[in-house]
């Protein structure tokens, strides 16, 4: 497996909305931008959980009107 499904695996396997945590996931990542050479990042890992999901953003995206397209 190369290192990007590597990469993708470990984030399916670790990742809070699937139940890891959330300080062992930001750490994770710190070390797996490391070893390829990115830059830091310093911004925080959020979970957002909704409860009523996502049906008010999938109801809002249908009732959106748009003009017709132009080319």
């Amino acid at each position: 497996m190369n290192d990007r499904g590597a990469f993708a695996a470990w984030v399916r396997a670790h990742h809070p909305d699937v139940g890891g945590d959330p300080a062992e996931f930001a750490a994770g990542l710190t070390r797996w931008r490391a070893a390829a050479g990115a830059p830091a990042v310093v911004a925080p890992v959020c979970v957002f959980r909704s409860r009523h999901g996502l049906w008010r953003v999938a109801r809002w995206l249908r009732r959106r009107r748009r003009g017709p397209r132009v080319l």
